[in-house]
């Protein structure tokens, strides 16, 4: 999960960087998984009968927490001002899961983890704050849709905990929701094939290669959830990724290591080292 979200990201900024269509991107992350998913559960011995409330919170996820929260995210970037102050907000959602697991889910929570993990999301913001990308704005309007991915994604985890700890099949449940949700993109977009009549070979690449990694790291995410023994580890996991992603940004395209971002990448790390312990 950790390396594979690496990856997607990076190729996701490479796409961003040449001009493809972000709804394209969106596709790629959702329709490649989808039939990579389709063919594992083909292949292999997977339960894929649901109970009706199992689909009903399964059809809520999909819409809701996975498409939902990605879209507001994207709009809370678009018009803070200052696109890290949302994600710090939004990414949050880490201490919330952690909590509520324990509260509800019967999650362990050790005192050297949770530290940790305040270790993770403290010096995050560090790296996600760029104080040269600040930009006025008239309205808190961002503040509201931060908070609203925060929920969305915190219960887009712990709704998926739950099915899983009820018998859902994991390529079960990824196939569902990325049936549900490849379906809202392509409406609410309005996609259709002429929207793939200019994509260059370069762009075609990179949407095959981001819908790869996404691929692996929804897998390696999902199955993580199920397995740990509080879903807010794994999110601080996926939350330390910043740092490698921020590490390559620099090397890959001459992206600015200031001395703000150097100190989160290593207070993130030795978050992760603790967590990891």
């Amino acid at each position: 999960m950790f390396f594979s979200s690496v990856a997607m990201y990076l190729t996701v900024r490479k796409s961003s960087l040449i001009k493809t269509p972000t709804y394209l991107t969106n596709l790629a992350m959702f329709a490649i998984p989808l039939v990579a998913y389709l063919a594992i559960g083909l292949g292999g011995k997977h339960a894929f009968s649901i109970s009706l409330w199992q689909a009903i919170v399964v059809l809520v996820v999909a819409v809701f927490f996975s498409y939902g929260g990605n879209t507001v995210s994207l709009k809370a970037i678009d018009i803070a001002p200052n696109p890290g102050y949302s994600l710090v907000l939004s990414k949050s959602y880490v201490l919330f899961t952690t909590l509520f697991a324990v509260a509800f889910l019967h999650g362990e929570l050790t005192l050297r983890k949770a530290v940790a993990i305040l270790i993770i999301v403290g010096f995050s913001a560090l790296i996600m704050v760029n104080r040269k990308a600040a930009k006025r704005t008239s309205h808190n309007k961002w503040i509201v849709l931060s908070f609203a991915a925060f929920f969305a994604w915190g219960f887009l985890s712990l709704s998926s905990k739950y099915l899983f700890s009820h018998g859902v099949d994991t390529i079960s449940f990824l196939i569902y929701i990325y049936a549900v949700v490849s379906l809202c993109i392509v409406l609410a977009n309005k996609v259709w094939l002429r929207s793939f009549g200019k994509i260059t070979p370069q762009k075609w690449a990179l949407l095959a290669a981001t819908g790869v990694f996404s691929t692996l790291f929804n897998l390696g995410n999902f199955e993580a959830i199920r397995l740990a023994p509080n879903v807010g580890y794994v999110n601080a996991i996926n939350a330390a990724s910043i740092s490698l992603v921020t590490i390559l940004a620099v090397v890959l395209f001459k992206d600015e290591l200031t001395r703000q971002k150097a100190v989160g990448i290593i207070g993130v790390t030795a978050g992760l080292c603790l967590l990891l312990l």
